[in-house]
């Protein structure tokens, strides 16, 4: 049999040809020595190795690895390319899965190893809507959740429209500027943004990036951008999520925020309706468009083509002892690898590392896992020619399918995961994985990613790492990098320039949080009327600036200021952003809590506030947890302590869940739980606790931050020891 041999980290590999089953040459191979994860069993299949003789070549490899250490990342010109080396034209592309779209669930009749060719393309409802979008606009996003069918819609519409344009996709964000560049110098090109929230963030695609690439052509013709984007991408982007960001990460949000605005937006549901399944009936001689038509009440049928729910089930099933358990777990870290932030793949070496915690949680030796070569075979094979639980290869690394991240249930990214990960990555994957963290709460992985990001020169990493700082319990050292930061933006972009006034934002939260709420105030006093003067009075940022404003006039000692502040600011945000706005709901539950009248009144306005958080935000968002943490208090103030020690117990144990013991929103339920216990008769079990959390937080806050100042006075107010008050 004819042997391709593939240098891989200097070993030379052998590759079966399988020129006679696929009737194509080696050339075609080279894209599989990249796409695929080794040997037919251990791959995604051979289906790729017929695609036109497409070859994702690399021109210049990429200095340094994949995450992971042990596999050449993609290098800054990995560009999809033919046999020949050169862009291909959409004409060219003659099958969907080189534009990303997964392959089709499914075995050639003829029990062969020759890939299936795809399914009839079955028009959905939304393509004239997507064909009017391409015909005028230059960047169309088309939206959906995994395995909805949006890479094979836009290849089937964008083929019809520009058959003769290059079609320039990048194969990963390190090729992005090369992309643009091939992209700007041809009269007709379509850049494809497979995945876009991929190639958004630091080093990214920017607005600035979009308007050179609108730029006239040097002879008549035109240039289009084409992305897609899952479902749970594109709702991080929505305007209810800039009211749960602060500082630096809400700019970096608006950043790419701003990339998304210049898209015309098209949405793809991901089942079909009635007369999408009526056209797919019509290609029912295909068993697969059968088997996924039944399956389609349940399941989308792009979905039941793409195999994920049997993927979804292949991993669930494979923890069994004796099946792939092993296998299981190095799925698990996959997939955590992605949810921590990680967009690059992840070597096989750090793989056989990652998954090893895994598999001692569910039992180790006990699970009877099979070797580890087997384990990646098994997460590598495709479910038939469609794709396996890991994508990818030995060259580039892996991974996880992304349906697999859309699984109900799955706890949050563990410790050993993220401390392993964050010793390896790039200053540009820190900065996505510290933006991601600080935007899920959790401000002490976000700084160690900073950090690391910062070091290494990642733009708005020094801004971003204050801000976390000082989230993760240090608001006078925060206050002090901020100050330094705000004077450079002052120097360099002007005092009015939005930057600096987030800057100052921040420098001024932060000063109230360190204890000064007095010089707070009036920093953001002065913020709000110059954001007014500059961005206008409904603009985000100066409702942000009065409601700072309002908290810490609160705060110094004046409630009753502090309310009628809260009275005027929530009219005007109740007109600006509507009542379901996080920020409208934020300042209801300020205003009742500085407005605070008789208690039972109270508490029947928080109970109504937490239904609407509930059903705007979901109970585990911050703003709700917030407002369970004002109903504990009431409770307390009204003298029902046993209540109380319940509802902040309960808290406690929802805080450690979503947002980590380290929190300081955790420690400070944890100290409230202890003073409830305390009034309600059991001093000791508060003793135990504030003890522990004083420890706790020693080590996590600063000297002198107002929680260690609370657990002194509390320990300092229980009885001695073995002696209750009567």
């Amino acid at each position: 049999m004819p042997v391709l041999l593939v240098r891989e980290n200097g070993r030379v590999r052998g590759w079966p040809a399988y020129v006679g089953a696929v009737g194509l040459g080696a050339a075609a191979l080279a894209l599989a020595s990249l796409w695929t994860s080794g040997a037919w069993a251990t791959g995604i299949g051979a289906a790729v190795t017929t695609l036109s003789g497409l070859v994702a070549e690399r021109l210049q490899p990429q200095r340094g690895t994949a995450a992971g250490g042990d596999a050449t990342a993609a290098g800054a010109d990995a560009l999809l390319r033919t046999a020949a080396g050169r862009i291909p034209t959409l004409r060219q592309v003659d099958r969907p899965e080189p534009a990303g779209a997964h392959h089709a669930d499914g075995r050639p009749a003829d029990g062969s190893r020759t890939p299936a060719a795809p399914p009839a393309y079955i028009r959905r409802d939304v393509e004239p809507q997507l064909r009017e979008a391409l015909g005028r606009a230059g960047f169309v996003l088309l939206v959906g959740e995994s395995t909805a069918g949006k890479s094979r819609l836009a290849h089937e519409v964008a083929r019809t429209l520009f058959p003769g344009h290059a079609f320039v996709r990048p194969l990963g964000r390190a090729a992005l500027p090369q992309a643009l560049r091939v992209a700007g110098t041809r009269r007709r090109a379509v850049l494809w943004l497979d995945d876009l929230e991929e190639f958004l963030g630091a080093g990214g695609l920017t607005t600035a990036m979009l308007a050179a690439l609108s730029a006239p052509a040097p002879a008549p013709g035109r240039r289009v951008v084409v992305a897609t984007m899952r479902t749970q991408e594109f709702r991080r982007f929505d305007a209810r999520e800039e009211g749960r960001l602060t500082g630096s990460d809400r700019d970096a949000w608006r950043t790419q925020r701003d990339v998304l605005r210049q898209a015309e937006v098209v949405r793809l549901a991901r089942h079909w309706s009635p007369e999408e399944r009526r056209r797919a009936a019509a290609h029912g001689q295909d068993p697969r468009i059968r088997a996924a038509l039944r399956a389609g009440e349940r399941f989308g049928i792009a979905e039941v083509l793409a195999a994920g729910p049997e993927l979804l089930a292949a991993w669930h099933n494979a923890w069994t002892p004796g099946a792939n358990p092993r296998g299981a777990a190095v799925v698990a870290a996959a997939v955590d690898c992605r949810r921590a932030g990680l967009r690059s793949p992840v070597g096989r070496d750090r793989l056989r590392e990652l998954h090893r915690p895994y598999l001692e949680e569910r039992g180790g030796g006990d699970l009877q896992p099979e070797p580890f070569d087997d384990a990646m075979n098994w997460a590598c094979t495709a479910v038939y020619a469609t794709s396996g639980l890991l994508i990818g290869n030995y060259t580039q690394g892996y991974t996880a399918f992304d349906y697999l991240l859309n699984t109900p249930g799955l706890p949050p990214v563990p410790e050993h995961l993220w401390q392993a990960l964050v010793a390896r990555v790039t200053p540009a994957e820190a900065y996505d994985m510290g933006l991601l963290a600080h935007q899920e709460g959790r401000p002490r992985r976000a700084a160690e990613a900073l950090s690391r990001a910062r070091l290494g020169g990642a733009p708005g990493a020094d801004f971003l790492f204050a801000i976390t700082v000082g989230d993760a319990g240090r608001p006078r050292r925060a206050a002090a990098d901020l100050a330094g930061i705000t004077r450079r933006r002052e120097d360099r972009l002007g005092p009015a320039h939005p930057d600096t006034l987030a800057a100052r934002h921040q420098l001024a939260f932060f000063t109230g949080e360190a204890g000064n709420p007095h010089a707070a105030a009036g920093r953001f006093a002065a913020l709000a009327a110059h954001t007014a003067s500059v961005l206008g009075a409904d603009h985000p940022d100066t409702l942000a600036a009065r409601h700072e404003l309002a908290y810490f006039t609160g705060e110094s000692g004046a409630p009753a200021e502090a309310a009628r502040q809260l009275a005027r600011l929530l009219a005007d945000r109740l007109r600006v952003q509507g009542p379901d706005d996080p920020q409208v709901l934020a300042t209801r539950r300020s205003l009742i809590w500085y407005r605070a009248g008789e208690p039972a009144r109270t508490e029947e306005k928080l109970a109504e506030l937490l239904a609407d958080a509930e059903r705007c935000l979901g109970p585990d968002d911050p703003h709700t947890l917030a407002v369970r943490s004002s109903l504990a208090a009431f409770a307390a103030r009204a003298g029902r302590t046993a209540d109380a020690a319940t509802a902040w117990e309960s808290l406690v144990a929802d805080r450690t869940r979503v947002m980590g013991p380290d929190h300081p929103h955790t420690i400070y339920a944890r100290l409230e739980w202890a003073r409830a216990l305390a009034s309600s008769g059991r001093p000791e079990q508060a003793r135990t606790l504030l003890t522990r959390t004083l420890g706790d937080a020693r080590t996590l806050l600063e000297p002198g931050h107002r929680h260690l100042r609370l657990a002194r006075e509390l320990l300092a107010g229980l009885p001695p020891a073995g002696r209750h008050r009567a």
